[in-house]
């Protein structure tokens, strides 16, 4: 297994081990010799951009696609020999809302109950606790059409965990849930960790990303940075980060992009980031731009974000030739 892929936690039998994995469809290789490797308890955030091979992967370890070439291993079980163990060991929530909206929660609870084949002696229990899990007291009889997306998505999330599955794989879970129901939707993640449950997690949302005990980024099938999101900031960008105001925005990106010293420029917000190589002179960037008649400020040199960082490791990881 590369170095790229090392678990922190090493010392523990990875819950979920992928080696080598891999998925063709065709021509098109949309998950590319795959390493992962996550211990028990750990809450790991997968992050890319759209097309990268995320749900593909999640599909894979969830025992729904088979593998190409390579190995995975899901709470013990091989998944592409024991494909039926993997998933009755597993939660998952699929990026589109699975539950049946004309039914109440506590019947859908019900109705995944008997699909995860929990014992009928302590189906109750299990609801009850789903339930107040979600804080859903109020709600449990209330049909799901007449839900908020927040509180769906924490049915959802209840419907996953109901049989105790050791593993949970949540793809893209809260898009489209306001700013509120996301955060508390990420408190029961925690809480679930907390008491053993292994979660890797989709999201396009960078502030979710901070949330993860480690984040994984794959582009175009590859996965091409994994740690901590403080050891990915400290790790990946491979410069210093400054940030100035100029007008127009966009042809001052252009124009950064072949500035001495540059290694990216992007947009963000009513800034522009601009990331310069050691030993560059970000001081001489607005006379650079003066020439080409754009308006900037003095540079200032900030903290980098998440954001940063993906924007960068996706930029380069197009630049090396990868992509297909």
């Amino acid at each position: 297994m590369s170095a790229l892929a090392a678990d922190a936690g090493a010392a523990q039998e990875p819950v979920v081990l992928a080696q080598g994995l891999t998925r063709r469809f065709g021509n098109f290789t949309a998950v590319d010799a795959l390493d992962l490797s996550i211990a028990r308890g750990e809450v790991v955030g997968f992050i890319g951009p759209n097309g990268a091979g995320k749900s593909t992967t999640i599909r894979l370890l969830c025992g729904l696609l088979s593998p190409s070439a390579g190995t995975a291993r899901v709470a013990g079980f091989d998944v592409a020999t024991e494909a039926e163990s993997v998933r009755a060991h597993i939660g998952y929530m699929s990026q589109k809302f699975s539950l049946y909206a004309d039914l109440t929660c506590r019947e859908n609870l019900r109705f995944f109950g008997g699909i995860y084949r929990v014992p009928h002696a302590s189906l109750d229990e299990r609801i009850r606790f789903v339930i107040g899990m979600a804080g859903l007291e109020d709600r449990e009889d209330a049909l799901v059409r007449t839900l908020a997306g927040g509180w769906r998505q924490r049915l959802a999330l209840g419907c996953a965990i109901l049989h105790q599955p050791p593993v949970l794989f949540l793809d893209e879970p809260t898009s489209g849930v306001e700013p509120q129901a996301r955060r508390r939707f990420w408190d029961l993640i925690h809480e679930l960790a907390a008491q053993g449950v292994t979660v890797l997690v989709s999201t396009h949302y960078m502030d979710e990303a901070e949330y993860c005990n480690r984040i994984a980024l794959i582009d175009a099938g590859r996965l091409v940075a994994i740690g901590s999101p403080g050891e990915l900031r400290e790790r990946e960008l491979g410069g210093a980060l400054y940030a100035l105001a100029c007008t127009p925005p966009g042809e001052a990106v252009a124009a950064l992009r072949t500035a001495p010293g540059v290694l990216e420029a992007a947009i963000f917000g009513d800034q522009i980031h601009v990331l310069m190589s050691r030993g560059g002179d970000a001081s001489a960037l607005p006379a650079r731009l003066a020439q080409a008649h754009i308006e900037a400020s003095t540079p200032v040199e900030i903290a980098p974000g998440l954001e940063d960082v993906f924007v960068q490791l996706v930029t380069r990881n197009a630049r090396s030739g990868s992509r297909r």
